[in-house]
């Protein structure tokens, strides 16, 4: 299985090590972890993934 190409989030605070990246894994299915925690990861549907953002943000739920 090929390795995941990680890309850091625009939003990310530099290189203190305080990142969440973000890869692609086997469609549909994106695979998030944090930088200084290499070896776990969590694997969400884009779906769920843009509802945690949203939630994140505080925006609502509704559409």
């Amino acid at each position: 299985m090929p390795q995941p190409v990680w890309q850091k989030s625009s939003f990310s605070s530099g290189g203190e090590g305080n990142c969440i990246e973000l890869a692609a894994a086997t469609p549909p299915r994106i695979h998030l972890r944090e930088s200084d925690r290499p070896d776990e990861i969590a694997t969400a549907s884009p779906r769920a993934l843009a509802l945690l953002l949203h939630t994140v943000k505080g925006n609502s739920l509704s559409h």
